[in-house]
């Protein structure tokens, strides 16, 4: 980060979670991700999402490497913040399996 913004990191980091959570719906959601983020840093999220719903449901990690075509190290990565992160995949998953 460039030196006059890293006194006001977690200032601007705030600021994006709650412009985050100003989204409305899908189409909104999609434009604000497709103009803040790059083609493969979306695919990083999704790959990394259908990594921790297959690690939730205890599908080994070759087997999800094999299956998603993302690297052991990724899975691996995943797996770590699911399972001793601040359990942010964890809530969102619960969230979005009682909304089916």
């Amino acid at each position: 980060m460039k030196k006059h913004l890293e006194k006001n990191r977690k200032n601007i980091e705030e600021e994006l979670f709650a412009a985050i959570l100003t989204v409305r719906d899908r189409r909104e959601c999609r434009a604000f991700f497709e103009d803040i983020c790059t083609p493969a840093e979306i695919e990083a999220m999704a790959d990394r999402w259908q990594v921790a719903k297959l690690l939730v449901r205890g599908m080994p990690y070759r087997e999800i490497s094999e299956k998603t075509g993302v690297s052991l190290a990724t899975v691996t990565r995943v797996a770590r913040f699911l399972f001793n992160g601040n359990s942010g995949y964890k809530t969102v998953i619960e969230r979005m399996e009682n909304k089916s």
